[in-house]
C-alpha cells in the first residue's frame, strides 16, 4: 500500500471511530446504570443512594446501588477498573480510595491512572473536641497546653481521625500521643468516657454528645465553618493557618470513559445536588454539598493525594 492510500485510510479509521463515539455518546444511556459502593449503611451508602434515587429519572434508566464493602475500598475499586469504560458502571467512594495507596503495600489499581474523575458529591469535616475535664476551650489554648506539656495529651481516633489530628499536629508542631481504636465509634466512646483527652470525630456522629455536654467542640476541619455548627471556627482561623481536612465523596468511571459521558454524567449528579431535599439529608448527617467540574475533582485529588501523602508517610499511618 501506498504512502498516501495508508494515510487516507488511517484518517478514515479515526473518523471512523469518532463517529462511533459520538453515537455512542448520544444513545447513552440506554440500559441500567450501576453504582458501586461501599457497604450497606452509613455515609457513603446514604449518598450512593441519594445520587440514584435523584439520577434515575434525570437519565431515563434505572441506576443501581451495589455495596461492595472491604478491602479499604479495593473490592469495589476492582469492580469499576475492570468494567467497560462505557459509563453503565461508576465508582461512589471517599478520599480512602486515592489515599489508600500511601497506607497499603498493594490496592489492585491506580488512583489517578485507573479512573476518571466524574464529580465530587460532597465533603463532611470532623469536628475537633476535648473531654470536658480538659481545661481548654479553644484550639490557641489546646496548642498551648500541647507545647507546655509535649506527649503528656493523647487523642482517639479512627483511621480518618487519625489523619485529620496528624496533620494538625505537623502543622501546629504539636506533640499529642495516638490512641488507635478500630473505627470512628470506639474512638468517640472512649472521649465520652475519658479514656482519651481529644478527639476528632465526623460532625454527623458527634453532634448529639457536644449538645448533650459530654464532649466540648473547639473547631470543624473543613475549609469553611459547617452549616450544622456555625458558631464554631475552623482549625484554620482558630490557630493553625492553612489547614483543612474532611471526608471527601465522589463519583469516578473507569479510564478512558468518553467524555461526552462523563459531562452528561457531571450535568445529571449536579443537578442531584442542587435538590433542596437532598441537600437536606445530606447535612443531616454532616455532609455538606459540593458539586463542580470533573477538573475540578481531579484538582482535588492530586492536591490532597500530595498533602496528605506525606502527612501519611511522615506519621507512619498504616491501614492493613
Amino acid at each position: 500500500m501506498s504512502k498516501a492510500r495508508f494515510a487516507v485510510s488511517a484518517i478514515s479509521l479515526a473518523i471512523m471511530m469518532l463517529g462511533a463515539g459520538a453515537v455512542s455518546a448520544q444513545s447513552y444511556p440506554n440500559k441500567a446504570v450501576r453504582i458501586v459502593t461501599s457497604e450497606a449503611g452509613g455515609g457513603t451508602d446514604l449518598g450512593a443512594r441519594l445520587v440514584a434515587q435523584g439520577l434515575a429519572p434525570l437519565l431515563g434508566q434505572p441506576v443501581i446501588v451495589e455495596n461492595r464493602g472491604g478491602a479499604g475500598g479495593a473490592l469495589a475499586a476492582d469492580i469499576v477498573v475492570h468494567a467497560s469504560p462505557d459509563g453503565y458502571t461508576v465508582l461512589y467512594y471517599t478520599n480512602a480510595l486515592w489515599l489508600a495507596p500511601f497506607m497499603r503495600d498493594s490496592v489492585g489499581y491506580d488512583p489517578v491512572k485507573s479512573f476518571v474523575p466524574v464529580i465530587l458529591i460532597a465533603r463532611s469535616p470532623s469536628v475537633l473536641a476535648v473531654h470536658p475535664s480538659v481545661p481548654v476551650t479553644s484550639v490557641k489554648e489546646l496548642i498551648a497546653l500541647a507545647k507546655a506539656k509535649p506527649g503528656t495529651l493523647n487523642y482517639g481516633s479512627g483511621a480518618a481521625g487519625m489523619m485529620a489530628m496528624e496533620q494538625m499536629k505537623a502543622m501546629a508542631g504539636i506533640n499529642i500521643v495516638r490512641i488507635s481504636y478500630k473505627g470512628a465509634g470506639p474512638a468517640l466512646n472512649a472521649a465520652i468516657a475519658g479514656e482519651v483527652q481529644i478527639l476528632m470525630a465526623a460532625s454527623g456522629s458527634i453532634g448529639p454528645q457536644i449538645k448533650a455536654g459530654r464532649v466540648r467542640a473547639l473547631a470543624v476541619t473543613g475549609p469553611t465553618r459547617s452549616p450544622a455548627f456555625p458558631d464554631l471556627p475552623t482549625v484554620a482561623e482558630a490557630g493553625v493557618p492553612g489547614y483543612e481536612n474532611a471526608a471527601v465523596f465522589g463519583v469516578l468511571a473507569p479510564a478512558k470513559t468518553p467524555v461526552a459521558i462523563v459531562s452528561r454524567l457531571n450535568r445529571e449528579m449536579a443537578r442531584v445536588l442542587a435538590q433542596p431535599a437532598v441537600k437536606e439529608r445530606l447535612l443531616a448527617g454532616g455532609i455538606e454539598v459540593a458539586g463542580g467540574t470533573p477538573q475540578d475533582f481531579a484538582t482535588a485529588i492530586k492536591n490532597e493525594m500530595a498533602t496528605m501523602g506525606k502527612v501519611i508517610k511522615d506519621a507512619g499511618i498504616r491501614d492493613e
